[in-house]
């Protein structure tokens, strides 16, 4: 099973797919879809509906998983990234993709073993997870990635 794992954001879409082979993690790929802030809003939200089509296209996720919001102060974030993750499940049932979806703390203990887990941690966890020789960069990238892993561990591949 492959499992696109996505962490939405207006900036900074990281996105990484890991497959489940007989109970072993493999990586296929990683990285963010980046939006600059001197585009039109329109325009950024395009480019991440674009850019993830091509990444569902080249690598044919089995399903994806996509970190739930939480943001305790800042509303205009918040509505940025609710629109990102609206063009991102737009994008994923046109490709007829189930998105999944977890909570931070679940993406933290399922990784890491702990809630607690800061974004060097997670990057650190996955590393291991993966057997990569460099934790996996940017953060984007690598709490994606801990997003797909979290979807396997939770249905037991």
């Amino acid at each position: 099973m492959k499992v696109l794992g996505i962490d939405p954001g207006l900036a900074n879409t990281g996105f990484g797919i890991v497959e489940s082979v007989k109970g072993n993690l493999h990586l296929i790929s990683y990285g963010v879809i980046e939006t600059s802030s001197e585009e039109s809003h329109e325009i950024r939200l395009l480019a991440i509906y674009n850019r993830l089509s091509a990444v569902i296209e080249e690598f044919k996720p089995d399903v994806a998983e996509m970190e739930t919001l939480f943001f305790a102060r800042n509303t205009t974030s918040a509505l940025a990234v609710a629109e990102a993750k609206g063009v991102i499940s737009l994008c994923a049932a046109q490709n007829a993709i189930p998105i999944f979806n977890y909570t931070p703390n679940q993406i933290k203990y399922s990784v890491c073993g702990t809630r607690n887990a800061d974004k060097e941690t997670v990057q650190n966890c996955v590393k291991i997870l993966l057997k990569l020789k460099n934790p996996p960069s940017p953060d984007h990238a690598a709490d994606a990635l801990a997003g797909a892993i979290t979807h396997i561990n939770s249905i037991g591949l």
